[in-house]
């Protein structure tokens, strides 16, 4: 792995918000031709539900689905994606976490590539997530308790925010801004390499 080079997963669930995955993929390039210090690669996790809002084939970072985890282990002795994928990266950011995934997270379970990756992630290194989700579903009482599982693990949450949803009700729910992540992104790999320099 480069030195320069800050990797970062972007694990992207089933919620209509994942539209704005390629407009992250190209606010991430900008930032990329301005900053001289390191560059951020981004890789996409997504699951089954994700890919209905938007074409995995036309990102020009790197993409992992369900059927990479299983067609590149073979037999004893081959890498495990998920194992590997973690130990790629930075940074973990799940943008946008869905109601669903959400839920399966905060109980440990782990029934595909993204989930897996996180349940087997390094706790020393940073998640950020981001939710979205219908108003009715951030406002059931279930919503919070799951995201103070989260951050009791030391994840980082950046909230939803208010706005007409794609259903066409008004609320708290859409994922935060598309510059809002990349820049708390930006903050945690400045710190990264801002320690390195000090070193």
């Amino acid at each position: 792995m480069e030195n320069n080079i800050f990797n970062v997963l972007i694990g992207v669930t089933g919620s209509v918000a994942a539209i704005k995955i390629p407009i992250l993929e190209e606010t991430i390039e900008e930032l990329n031709k301005s900053n001289k210090n390191y560059q951020i690669k981004l890789h996409i996790i997504t699951t089954e539900h994700a890919k209905h809002f938007f074409d995995i084939n036309r990102l020009k970072c790197d993409t992992y689905e369900d059927a990479v985890e299983w067609s590149t282990w073979r037999k004893l002795g081959d890498s495990v994606m998920h194992i590997e994928l973690g130990k790629l990266a930075d940074l973990m950011v799940i943008a946008p976490l869905d109601a669903n995934t959400l839920a399966k997270i905060s109980v440990g379970i782990c029934d595909n590539i993204l989930t897996s990756t996180l349940r087997a992630w390094d706790l020393k290194k940073p998640v950020l997530f981001c939710p979205a989700m219908n108003t009715r579903m951030w406002e059931h009482p279930v919503t919070s308790i799951q995201i103070g599982v989260l951050k009791g693990w030391g994840y980082e949450e950046i909230p939803p925010i208010s706005k007409t949803l794609a259903c066409g009700d008004t609320g708290v729910g859409a994922m935060a801004e598309v510059h809002t992540i990349v820049e708390r992104i930006k903050l945690i790999a400045d710190k990264k390499f801002s320690c390195i320099k000090l070193i």
